[in-house]
């Protein structure tokens, strides 16, 4: 795990390059609020801030790992919809890093493919033309990490508002309590959790 002040320098430097502190959050895997602590220097007088930062970089370094890690997805959707007595017409992932995933797992089940980017300053994101539409469709709903859950929520609501019906939404990681966001059940590869005082 990178130090403290490794974090702030890579937040520091991703700021300079012009990121706005979601960005910059969705690059280092880290809630909004701690990048915003770390780039306010505060860990400096040592505030302590909770939050857990979610590495994948070893998955994500070659097509195979990320082929591998789609098909346990795959297989998680395919239980929750036997479970849950529906079909999936399509599979989103959220810009960048629930993309390759999406596509994958895509392939895998045979699925549509859309391809959805969240907005970094307004409350509506963008479905790319290039790919599926969900509009009459049950969408599965793919991303890396989940953190304050904000980005999912507004893929959720932005799939609801173009015509579509959101079923599940899968990630590699997920850092929050519940087992649904905006009404629709989460399935997580893994779930972290604060243990303790920091």
């Amino acid at each position: 795990m990178k130090s403290i002040e490794e974090l702030y320098k890579r937040a520091l430097d991703l700021k300079n390059k012009g990121m706005s502190d979601k960005e910059i959050s969705t690059e280092l895997h880290l809630s909004v609020g701690t990048v915003t602590w770390l780039l306010s220097k505060e860990f400096f007088k040592e505030s302590k801030i909770q939050d857990v930062r979610i590495g994948w970089r070893s998955i994500g370094v070659t097509g195979e790992r990320i082929n591998a890690i789609a098909s346990i997805i795959a297989d998680i959707i395919e239980e929750e919809s036997g479970n849950g007595d529906y079909e999936v017409d399509a599979i989103l992932g959220i810009t960048i890093n629930g993309i390759p995933l999406a596509t994958m797992v895509s392939y895998i089940l045979g699925r549509e493919l859309i391809v959805y980017r969240p907005h970094p300053n307004r409350k509506e994101g963008f479905f790319s033309s290039n790919y599926a539409s969900v509009k009459g469709k049950n969408v599965v709903i793919i991303d890396d990490v989940v953190s304050t859950g904000e980005t999912m929520k507004r893929a959720i609501m932005d799939t609801k508002n173009e015509g579509g019906t959101p079923v599940l939404a899968v990630v590699l990681a997920s850092k929050l309590n519940g087992d649904d966001i905006a009404d629709v059940k989460i399935r997580s590869i893994l779930r972290t959790s604060l243990v303790g005082g920091m």
